[in-house]
């Protein structure tokens, strides 16, 4: 079991044409459905609204086979994000979240509804900056058993964490407890403005002691652990969008970790680490050759489980 905290949210998608598509979405929830897809039990803990969306996100959990923490819907708006497509098919976003459902998960709603099954732990985006959401991340990871795999994804939204004191303090205290920190080039060049990618990655690894996982676009996948990188090639793909997509690896990482039977004890391997990687690109590679976030299942991830 893979336990996600964060939001769930809509998109609303804007191309380059200005045609508007809405998808659900919210990368924790988009991550707990990649995990799902895959055939590993995934738990998502936050928000999830009474209204029309809401009602959507539930169809999509119930198909996807997502379990619902909380174990009952919210009376709060769904939260929205306007994400706003470029020539490449990269996002940027901006959000709609004041007084919404991603805001209502409390430090103690979240630590009753943290099972000793769950064997990894998910957290990032609106959950280290939104309240009381960012306190039940904190929460959550702080007290993880000795065993839980913690993997964070800071996914950076300037338009909501520049100058927030609670992103930043969120940030740190869930780092200090992180197994895997999962970034983009676009979250190293928010979290460390003066520095080079590649040498950012390194600075935060030796900064967290975590694993990192630098997923440099179509470019590579750099994994950067213990003093050692290494350099992942991603397939060449049809790019409809990038929409999910990193949200998609951190799934297929997490999935391929569980399957192979491996634990927290087994961060260290970097052989594990590297097999993980690959079927997180893999599937990565279906999510971007489709419109919005729509994680593939496991048939449909190129050479499967190996």
């Amino acid at each position: 079991m893979i336990t996600v905290i964060g939001e769930a949210l809509v998109d609303i998608i804007v191309d380059t044409e200005g045609q508007v598509t809405s998808v659900i979405g919210g990368a924790p929830l988009n991550t707990a459905r990649a995990v799902a897809r895959l055939g590993i039990p995934a738990t998502f803990l936050g928000g999830v609204s009474t209204d029309a969306f809401g009602e959507r996100i539930m169809r999509l959990l119930e198909a996807d086979g997502v379990t619902l923490a909380l174990g009952a819907q919210v009376p709060e708006p769904t939260t929205l994000a306007i994400a706003t497509l470029d020539d490449s098919g990269a996002a940027t976003y901006r959000f709609m979240m004041e007084g919404t459902s991603a805001a209502v998960v409390t430090p103690e709603m979240a630590r009753a509804h943290v099972g000793p099954d769950a064997r990894a732990l998910h957290v990032g985006t609106l959950g280290l900056v939104l309240q009381p959401l960012a306190d039940a991340s904190v929460s959550v990871v702080a007290e993880a058993a000795d065993d839980q795999l913690v993997m964070v994804d800071p996914n950076c939204r300037p338009s909501v964490m520049s100058g927030s004191p609670v992103f930043r303090r969120a940030l740190d205290e869930v780092l200090g407890r992180a197994d895997v920190v999962k970034v983009s080039g676009d979250d190293l060049g928010f979290l460390f403005p003066d520095e080079d990618p590649i040498a950012a990655a390194a600075r935060l690894q030796g900064e967290s002691g975590a694993v990192v996982l630098f997923t440099d676009g179509a470019n590579a996948v750099r994994i950067v652990m213990g003093g050692r990188e290494v350099v992942l090639d991603v397939p060449r793909v049809p790019v409809v969008d990038t929409v999910g997509a990193g949200d998609s690896f951190s799934g297929g990482f997490l999935a391929h970790w569980l399957h192979a039977g491996r634990s927290r004890a087994d961060i260290t391997d970097l052989d594990a680490v590297v097999a993980a990687a690959r079927y997180g690109i893999a599937v990565a590679s279906v999510t971007c050759q489709r419109p919005g976030a729509d994680p593939p299942r496991a048939d449909e991830v190129p050479g499967g489980w190996s």
